[in-house]
């Protein structure tokens, strides 16, 4: 009793002098885009406010420039991709090549002078004109030019149809580990700085776009609201969104405490609708934009979201923004979605009703693990995707009796069983996959995107389960909300999850923690 007390007593000291220690910066933004479709590229000017709540003077700030990536084969990106046996495939299907230029960054109307990445095309440091002191901020301006590249991987367009994904100039992270300037790459997603975000982006007016945050336009979303409502009722006629205007349009989009920015424009989109109240009261919109000759299922995609949306809430905090949204998305060998801040993208054209409802769910999901919770997904793409498909799996077993990982593999007898002898007989299979590799491996040091996946999804779900048969889901889960309340809108890393736990627990887990660097399987 005595050495749970004195431990207990340390690691409330250890979470009090971590927190008054915390720190993060605060990035936001202001951009003004226009999409031209004959010659596929973006046209726009960035104004952003860096706010350094850092305890340390900053002489220069790194910058992503994340569509360089896609500019040719020496990039990151492509020397990952060309090494997958698909990889020549993928790359040569990129009939155009992507990028980023006409960039003049400005520090407080002071011209900024820029130095290249050596090693990296899609990285730019930006040296200050003036030192940046503690709790001071600048604002910084640049115009900016993208050739938007043929889809591929996250971003790009087929013909007339737009996905216009890790586009703008954004500046790394600085945290209490130091900077993170990172290349893009296809397996390793991201790391960014919170704040707001304010875009105006200008279209044809025949297009539909779903962006990130809440649409400014009031007509423009009675619209897409009424539109939404007639066409997600039972066998309704589907019907298009139509303009008589023939100009362009601007549209303005705006979100608070979100660290990335996604927007997604086609003519053809299919609109659908629904508000969903959560436990609380709060009620938030849920739109989804898919196609007439698409995935016929997703005329249950709204009732998808909304579903995701209720269980993560109540399983770890409340979803905190207020709309969510999913858009449907050409084939991607590499996934069947990509996530971002309150709208995400599904790539599973082939997918059945509880496929398409798992992938929605596990993007949905994202909102918390990469969203809300927003961590160091390059070195530590467990705390996201590992942790999500446990959740994942949790929903598909109490809703279905499914699992995305076996499909029609099923027994019909394992499918009778409860949902916790169902987890029980899924996990007992999932461990017989080969997945060597520590969990606690930064996505770049992956040979492949195949064994990213199993050690990093399959593998820290599994992971996941071995801590809930040890302490019990009602510990997870209780660890988790602290987590959550803890770490919402913030950086946190491996160590600031394990304290959840302890704190919860009143005592050490580091025998279950040591897991994550096991290299063969459990």
């Amino acid at each position: 009793m005595k050495k749970n007390i004195l431990f207990l007593t340390i690691a409330q000291l250890l979470c009090f002098a971590s927190f008054a220690q915390y720190w993060q910066q605060e990035v936001n933004y202001s951009i003004n885009v226009a999409l031209n479709d004959k010659a596929h590229t973006l046209k726009g000017d960035l104004r952003l406010e860096y706010i350094n709540n850092s305890p340390d003077t900053l002489r220069y700030i790194w910058f992503h420039l994340w569509p360089n990536a896609y500019k040719n084969e020496n990039t990151a990106y492509a020397k990952q991709i060309l090494k997958e046996a698909d990889g020549r495939k993928r790359w040569d299907a990129m009939k155009e090549n992507g990028y980023i230029d006409q960039l003049d960054f400005n520090v407080n109307g002071q011209k900024a002078t820029t130095e290249p990445d050596p090693e990296n095309i899609d990285i730019i440091k930006v040296l200050l004109p003036k030192e940046l002191l503690p709790k001071q901020q600048v604002t910084i301006t640049t115009p900016f030019s993208v050739k938007i590249p043929t889809y591929s991987s996250r971003s790009g367009h087929l013909d007339q149809s737009y996905i216009i994904c890790q586009w703008y100039p954004k500046p790394a992270v600085y945290d209490r580990k130091g900077w993170h300037p990172i290349p893009y790459l296809d397996h390793g997603e991201f790391y960014s700085e919170f704040g707001s975000f304010a875009v105006n982006i200008t279209v044809p007016s025949a297009y539909v776009v779903g962006a990130t945050g809440t649409m400014q336009n009031e007509e423009e979303f009675k619209t897409y609201k009424a539109l939404g409502e007639a066409n997600n009722k039972t066998g309704a006629k589907l019907k298009k969104y139509s303009t008589k205007e023939k100009k362009e349009k601007t549209l303005s989009f705006k979100g608070e405490n979100i660290h990335d920015f996604a927007w997604f424009a086609d003519k053809d989109f299919i609109i659908r609708y629904d508000t969903a109240a959560l436990a609380s009261g709060k009620v938030i919109d849920v739109l989804t934009y898919s196609y007439e000759q698409g995935n016929k299922n997703w005329d249950k995609s709204v009732g998808y979201v909304e579903d995701a949306v209720r269980r993560y809430s109540g399983w770890i905090g409340e979803y905190p923004y207020p709309v969510v949204q999913a858009v449907e998305g050409p084939k991607n060998v590499a996934s069947g979605g990509m996530e971002y801040p309150m709208i995400t993208l599904i790539t599973s054209p082939e997918a059945n009703g509880e496929g398409l409802d798992g992938v929605i769910t596990h993007e949905v999901g994202h909102n918390w693990f990469y969203g809300i919770i927003g961590s160091n997904e390059r070195d530590h793409a467990w705390m996201d995707e590992g942790i999500n498909s446990y959740y994942q799996f949790r929903y598909e077993a109490e809703k279905y009796r499914s699992s995305s990982i076996f499909g029609d593999a099923i027994p019909e007898e394992v499918k009778k069983k409860s949902v916790g002898e169902f987890q029980d007989a899924i996990y007992g299979a999932m461990i017989q996959i080969p997945m060597d590799g520590a969990i606690e491996t930064p996505s770049a040091d992956f040979p492949d995107k195949d064994k990213y996946a199993a050690v990093i999804y399959l593998k820290t779900a599994i992971w996941m389960f071995i801590v809930e048969s040890s302490i019990g889901r009602e510990k997870v889960d209780e660890a988790l909300q602290k987590y959550y309340s803890d770490w919402k809108f913030k950086h946190p890393y491996p160590e600031d999850f394990k304290a959840a736990f302890e704190k919860v627990l009143n005592k050490s887990v580091d025998n279950l923690f040591m897991l994550l660097n096991r290299k063969e399987g459990f």
